[in-house]
């Protein structure tokens, strides 16, 4: 199963570095100097890791099929892809496993449809599209996101208020002066 592991962002200067947008928890691993990946679309890649950099928490890639910065921009977009077995964790998911599962309340009233998991500095962003257009981005994080159950497709949100569109204040008890 091939599984995304970074897409190409922006151009960096002008020798081919180039942004990339993370999807796994082990950067330092998958994107060490050398390593090779096939790509999303196929025609892009392979492409080899020539360096990699962090500044400011966002990772900085030069590839040596990428020599300046109109190959740079060329390659935006471009998804790094390795082929990756199923994980032994419990609580631990790719995106392609998340992205269709119906998104619920406790309750079971439905929310929307995942669209997306956004990797973050502090966490990951699981974004749902609800049934207005509206995307809601909810911290990935157990006590917002409670239950994932792939095989039954869905998952369960319990949200802080204010996340989801169409959400009525919630009452404070106060009364306005007047």
């Amino acid at each position: 199963m091939n599984v995304t592991v970074a897409r190409i962002g922006r151009a960096h200067g002008l020798k081919g570095e180039v942004t990339v947008e993370l999807r796994t928890d082990v950067p330092e691993e998958r994107l060490a100097k050398g390593a090779v990946f096939a790509t999303e679309p196929a025609e892009a890649g392979p492409l080899t890791i020539a360096s990699t950099r962090v500044q400011a928490g966002r990772w900085y890639v030069r590839f040596e099929q990428i020599a300046d910065r109109n190959a740079a921009d060329a390659a935006r977009g471009v998804s790094l892809v390795m082929d990756a077995d199923e994980g032994d964790e419990d609580d631990a998911w790719y995106v392609h496993e998340l992205v269709g599962l119906t998104a619920v309340r406790p309750d079971g009233t439905e929310i929307g449809t995942v669209v997306d998991l956004q990797s973050m500095p502090a966490q990951d962003l699981l974004v749902v599209k609800q049934p207005g257009g509206f995307r809601a981005m909810i911290p990935f994080v157990t006590q917002f996101v409670p239950e994932v159950d792939v095989e039954a497709g869905r998952v369960v949100l319990d949200p802080p208020h204010g996340l989801l569109a169409g959400e009525e204040p919630e009452a404070t008890g106060e009364t306005t002066g007047g």
